[in-house]
């Protein structure tokens, strides 16, 4: 008897996509026919993975979902799934209101959904528990998910009451999944956690993560490991020394700060000053040089006032980091900041915050850009589109950061590494021809 088609949603982070990755995994183990992200989904049962981290994120997730459960009313859907953050943040408001669903599952318990598909009682009754994530990325590159949820409890961010306490993946497991991927074709890894310098804290307080990514770089086959999501407060400096000795650790680091005046920083219980800040930027830059640093910054936390802001301004300013990403706050229910402070930076400001900010940035970003043209860089090639082929450097994650275009006339390979100099540079993109 043949199983039923799966099309499976994805919303939200590269996080989620891990999750995605392995409940696919599973299904096609037990023999169903799965696609991810399809334009026009035509299987016969959708599991939307939902994302809960912000406004607009949840608003997306929850016009998905109506959408599909539009298509199970019209009969061309049978069953509609939901997993995920959303689900597990508000699932009692959720089964009241859309009825439609079939079954809620949340950040957890989603390879549940397998089990009960199958009609067994326990997902342990499942023999195919440990099958491989079925990568839905270019196969060179995979993300790669050390830890689950944190322990910082940042004023403004929902994060910990979706996910909860830091959970630290065992090393050897995640050692065994590098290698397997490697074996599929693999040789690019982006480290991904909510807080990857926590690493290790909650198996035997130490911070593991100097040693996790050493012993990564030591992997035959790993061309690229590149790190997302680190916390400025206790930083692992050992970290600096693998990035700098190991040149499969790409020089390259994602640390959202979020702001710089003490006032706000306090505000925001980020648990670092002003002054460890700078210092923090300074020493990435020394012990780790050339590094490209990527960055989160917050406008509009409630309290800001011109001088908070003209501090950031002045910092950023000064960092020049080589990516940065900036937002303005939204009040999420249940965090500190909502529940303890009044949202008075009104919508203006913050817009108008948010645009000078920007404006900073994409000036640095420009010039920085500006300044690789004539370098040669080593280049991963990603796709072609039209004619060029696009790939990145190692001071650029996929999805997020500028891409180099290379034409199409020089006949290159999807997933190969070239030596490119770069010939001409845009705010978000760089030109180059392989030597």
């Amino acid at each position: 008897m043949n199983k039923p088609t799966i099309d499976i949603i994805t919303l939200g982070c590269s996080k989620n996509l891990v999750d995605s990755e392995s409940l696919m995994g599973l299904f096609e183990a037990s023999g169903y026919h799965v696609t991810h992200d399809a334009e026009n989904p035509q299987g016969d049962i959708a599991v939307v993975n939902t994302c809960g981290f912000i406004e607009d994120a949840k608003q997306e997730s929850i016009d998905t979902i109506l959408e599909l459960a539009q298509e199970k009313e019209d009969g061309r859907l049978k069953k509609l799934f939901v997993m995920g953050c959303l689900s597990e943040r508000y699932l009692a408001e959720l089964e009241a209101e859309i009825p439609e669903v079939d079954g809620w599952y949340g950040k957890f318990n989603y390879k549940q959904l397998l089990a009960d598909l199958e009609h067994l009682d326990h997902l342990e009754n499942l023999d195919i528990l440990e099958a491989h994530r079925h990568i839905t990325t270019p196969k060179h590159y995979a993300y790669l998910k050390i830890s689950e949820g944190c322990d910082r409890h940042c004023a403004y961010c929902a994060i910990p009451l979706i996910t909860g306490r830091h959970q630290s993946r065992p090393m050897q497991e995640i050692l065994d999944e590098v290698r397997w991927l490697v074996s599929q074709g693999t040789c690019e890894f982006q480290v991904i956690a909510q807080e990857l310098t926590y690493y290790g804290i909650d198996i035997d307080g130490r911070q593991h993560i100097a040693e996790l990514i050493e012993k990564m770089a030591d992997i035959p086959g790993v061309e690229w490991i590149r790190l997302h999501y680190a916390y400025p407060a206790h930083f692992p400096w050992e970290l600096l020394r693998v990035m700098r000795e190991k040149k499969n650790v790409c020089k390259y680091l994602d640390i959202a700060l979020q702001h710089i005046s003490d006032h706000m920083l306090d505000r925001m219980q980020r648990h670092v000053t002003k002054e460890q800040t700078y210092e923090l930027i300074r020493r990435l830059r020394e012990e780790v040089p050339g590094i490209h640093i990527r960055t989160t910054l917050m406008v509009g936390f409630p309290g800001e006032t011109d001088d908070d802001f003209q501090e950031l301004i002045a910092f950023t300013k000064w960092a020049r980091f080589e990516r940065m990403g900036a937002f303005a706050y939204s009040e999420e229910d249940g965090t500190y900041s909502a529940n303890n402070y009044e949202d008075d930076v009104s919508a203006e400001v913050k817009q108008q915050r948010l645009d000078r900010l920007m404006r900073v940035q994409q000036n640095i970003s420009a010039e920085i850009e500006a300044a690789k043209i004539g370098q040669t860089l080593r280049v991963i090639i990603d796709r072609k589109e039209g004619d060029w082929f696009v790939g990145r450097t190692e001071f650029c994650s996929p999805e997020v950061d500028p891409e180099v275009l290379i034409p199409a006339s020089e006949r290159l390979t999807i997933g190969r590494f070239y030596d490119a100099r770069i010939t001409d540079a845009e705010e978000f993109d760089l030109y180059a021809t392989t030597i």
